[in-house]
């Protein structure tokens, strides 16, 4: 069954970024029109394509997914962008990249768990080890609307967000659980101080009013966003599809779900998911509008389901129902959007906050992973990894230094252990 869904979900993804009808890139969403009106050819819009995707699926998707059992999204579908914008033109071309599509999915499935067994046989088996990296994502994830508060409205109020944060967190510790009869309520710390920042956040947003008159994007490109609607039926299918998936913990949206996912912490999991998509909706929103071209997730609440709701039967229904209601809605998000100027900013600052966090709990992680697996080297390895990253220009996001420094460390350790060099930690 996970080989038949990966295998639709990668050809659909495919055809889906060569008719243009959604990408994954964000920074590429935009440049689809310049092809699809005339003005780039294929070769060009592949060029493009490659550019942006083929770094982030070696040094940020694939790593990732290595240090847990959960593939994250990225791996998946900025691999189908590849393969969408290479193929050709018209129905050869959707044949063609819905067959790659397939076999690409299929092989990052078999692939994955093909190096995962064998770094099992390696003399220092690290894969235990290596789970650690996601432990400070999962203690420290519900501190990003805080952060996000303090980009946006300044130190002090962000500080403050972060103190009635910590505050909901140590209630729920000491009121959980609560008895309702023969009942018990766990309240979760963290999902309870991811609530409280969240709501904070989304105060200080809302009073800020327009300064100047309100343009309404939406019917500007009117013409574009019909283009979206009328394409709904394949995002709904790949909605319902990618919920399923989620359910069924094969995926993950984001590199802080898939950690708390790893940790079966899934209600966790969800309110992360639910705060980044409402972190992204100003970026998807304005961009498809813009162009034309959707997200194949949308916005991302298609996680939100599949987290919540552990059936995938049931994921698979309501995930291409949110989807649908996206679409159905775009227009009006976006003059939603334009009345409340702080909430559209805030998604910028979100995700900045969110990307500042992962990357400092990650290294963190790295740091902590790579030692338990070589006590010394490890510290020494990650550190040196990073340093020399941000002096060559971060070739690779420096959020994905820490799990691809800690996996290097394991397979360093494993030569030194074959040539008498290293003896594993008991």
């Amino acid at each position: 069954m996970k080989l038949a869904l990966i295998a639709i979900i990668g050809a659909l993804g495919a055809i889906m970024a060569n008719k243009g009808i959604a990408v994954f890139n964000d920074g590429l969403r935009p440049i689809m029109p310049e092809h699809r009106e005339g003005r780039m050819g294929r070769k060009e819009l592949a060029a493009t394509s490659f550019a942006m995707c083929f770094g982030l699926v070696i040094g940020f998707g694939i790593p990732f997914s290595l240090t847990t059992s959960v593939i994250l999204i990225h791996s998946i579908f900025l691999g189908t962008d590849i393969i969408g914008t290479f193929s050709p033109d018209g129905k050869k071309g959707i044949f063609v990249s819905g067959i790659i599509g397939a076999a690409y999915g299929i092989g990052l499935l078999l692939g994955l768990e093909s190096i995962v067994n064998t770094f099992e046989l390696l003399p220092v088996n690290f894969m235990e080890n290596l789970g650690a990296v996601g432990d400070p994502v999962v203690a420290a994830f519900a501190a990003f609307p805080a952060l996000a508060t303090g980009f946006q409205f300044g130190v002090k109020k962000g500080l403050l967000n972060l103190t009635f944060s910590v505050i909901a967190r140590q209630l729920a510790i000491v009121v959980s659980p609560i008895i309702l009869g023969s009942a018990s309520i766990n309240i979760n710390p963290e999902g309870s101080a991811l609530i409280v920042g969240m709501a904070i956040l989304l105060i200080y947003a809302m009073r800020e009013k327009p300064e100047e008159e309100i343009v309404d994007i939406a019917s500007v490109f009117s013409e574009r966003v019909s283009r979206i609607k009328k394409n709904v039926p394949y995002l709904i299918l790949m909605g319902a599809l990618v919920s399923a998936a989620t359910a069924s913990n094969m995926m993950a949206g984001d590199p802080i779900a898939l950690n708390l996912m790893s940790e079966g912490q899934y209600v966790d999991a969800g309110f992360a998911a639910l705060a980044r998509g409402i972190g992204f909706i100003p970026l998807i929103v304005s961009t498809a509008i813009s162009t034309g071209v959707y997200g194949p997730v949308g916005m991302t609440f298609v996680f939100v389901v599949g987290l919540f709701v552990r059936n995938p039967l049931i994921a698979f229904v309501l995930g291409g129902i949110v989807i649908g209601i996206e679409v159905l809605f775009l227009d009006a998000i976006a003059r939603f959007l334009d009345k409340f100027p702080g909430i559209r900013d805030s998604g910028d600052n979100i995700r900045n906050a969110m990307s500042k966090l992962l990357e400092i709990a990650l290294l963190v992680g790295g740091m902590n992973a790579a030692n338990a697996i070589a006590p010394g080297i490890g510290f020494f390895a990650v550190i040196g990894l990073y340093v020399l990253n941000d002096m060559a220009g971060k070739p690779v996001v420096s959020m994905a230094v820490g799990p691809i420094s800690a996996i290097l460390v394991g397979v360093l350790v494993n030569i030194l252990s074959v040539v008498g060099l290293f003896t594993p930690p008991v």
